[in-house]
């Protein structure tokens, strides 16, 4: 049977792609609010109520998809997860007002969810140890590349058929993925007819914890109750309790805070809401590359992944400051993308986290938790800015401001060593 060399990368390159399909999907809303919130009537209080009830899906469901990919596999998990989140987002076409908005954006979040514990967990399946970060950066470039392309392709296909078969088209999207992921995606690495036993043996050996002894086969899955016991898993739920909250500022409230604080229109938001995620994208790659780089060159994973997330820190928190006092959109765009940057060289490794800590066969619980925190976050400070922003977003920047320090020290006190958690036998 024919090998395909690299079909690792073949397989994150699958996952990066239903990445940008997710994030075209939940930035047509915000992008195209200017105009619908013209055909409907509603202000900023019902569109935070409408996302408010995307993350409280998103919550849910990033614990229980978790569950659901720990149970059926990541190959299956993301099918149900793509069919879900693309046929929500087709039916926003039908949206009247604000409570059919808010359930087909429930429904949305409810799908779209399974992406990062499904992504988290294909990783830990597929790449050794000292590739993971840059896989998820890869990953994670997926979100910044979605959010690159919605501007500008949202826009134009709003000023080319409107908003409502806008939302029928990119729903389309995700249904088309699934064609390739099935294809390619065929078996696990133990038994994929098509890689090679190079590969196969670099990855399995290479997944083997290097500073702790490897976790045995047989190792059961750990329970949320028995999760939350350790608290290496609380590292990466306060983690990104705190953290996530700054990424969904943007991807939330980017287009509003241009039209607000800009008086940009739609075809102004095309032309410049994608520029903030060149920086993120850049992030990605380079936040995942140096945790890699560095165990290579010899620091152990917990050095390594600890000085990478403290790097990103340092990117985020004085221009977070510096983005509260911009009086140009250039120098509000161009801060918010070394946010961005800062965010995801930090965000990788985190979310590297739970394959550090336990086998694959917990690693998606952990992930779903730590998205559940997250959203739950997300949701606090999603209200808070209607209310903040009533004085400016300067207050909004400030809270972004506060939440870095406090995210980077729930990582370093509450991590302790990154290494393989031993578990009770």
């Amino acid at each position: 049977m024919k090998k395909i060399k690299g079909l690792r990368w073949w397989i994150i390159v699958l996952v990066a792609l239903a990445t940008v399909i997710n994030y075209i999907d939940r930035s047509a809303l915000a992008i195209m609010w200017p105009d619908i919130n013209r055909d409907i009537g509603l202000g900023k209080e019902q569109y935070a109520m409408i996302m408010t009830m995307f993350m409280i899906a998103y919550a849910i469901s990033q614990t229980l998809s978790g569950k659901l990919y720990d149970w059926i596999g990541t190959r299956m998990g993301f099918v149900i997860s793509i069919v879900v989140w693309s046929l929500s987002a087709a039916l926003h076409a039908v949206a009247r007002g604000a409570a059919s908005f808010s359930f087909f954006r429930f429904m949305l979040g409810l799908g779209e969810a399974g992406n990062w514990p499904g992504a988290t967990k294909s990783n830990a399946e597929w790449f050794p140890i000292r590739e993971r970060a840059f896989a998820q950066g890869i990953f994670n470039a997926g979100a910044s590349i979605g959010s690159i392309i919605s501007p500008p392709l949202v826009a134009a296909l709003y000023l080319l058929i409107g908003w409502k078969l806008t939302f029928v088209v990119i729903g389309a999207l995700g249904l088309l993925w699934i064609i390739p992921w099935l294809f390619v995606n065929r078996a696990l690495p133990g038994s994929h007819p098509w890689l090679t036993q190079e590969e196969r043996a670099y990855i399995l050996e290479g997944q083997q914890a290097t500073e702790s002894k490897a976790a045995d086969s047989t190792e059961r899955a750990l329970g949320w109750g028995e999760l939350l016991r350790y608290r290496q898993s609380w590292s990466v739920i306060v983690s990104r309790f705190l953290l996530d909250p700054i990424w969904w500022l943007f991807v939330i409230w980017l287009p509003i805070y241009l039209n607000d604080r800009f008086q940009f229109d739609i075809k102004q938001i095309g032309l410049s809401a994608w520029v903030p995620y060149v920086g993120a994208a850049a992030g990605s790659l380079f936040g995942g590359w140096l945790s890699g780089f560095l165990i290579h060159k010899g620091w152990s994973a917990n050095r390594a992944r600890k000085g990478t997330i403290i790097l990103g820190g340092i990117f985020m928190l004085p221009c977070l400051i510096l983005a509260a006092f911009a009086a140009t959109p250039v120098a509000a765009i161009l801060l918010i993308a070394l946010i961005l940057f800062g965010f995801q060289i930090s965000i990788n490794n985190i979310q590297t986290l739970p394959s550090d800590f336990f086998s694959g066969k917990t690693v998606g619980s952990l992930a779903g938790l730590g998205g559940t925190s997250a959203a739950i976050g997300t949701i606090i400070v999603t209200n808070l800015v209607p209310l903040l922003s009533r004085a400016g977003y300067a207050p909004v920047f400030f809270i972004g401001a506060l939440l870095v320090p406090l995210s980077i020290a729930a990582v370093l006190l509450l991590g302790g060593r990154i290494r393989r958690v031993d578990l009770p036998a």
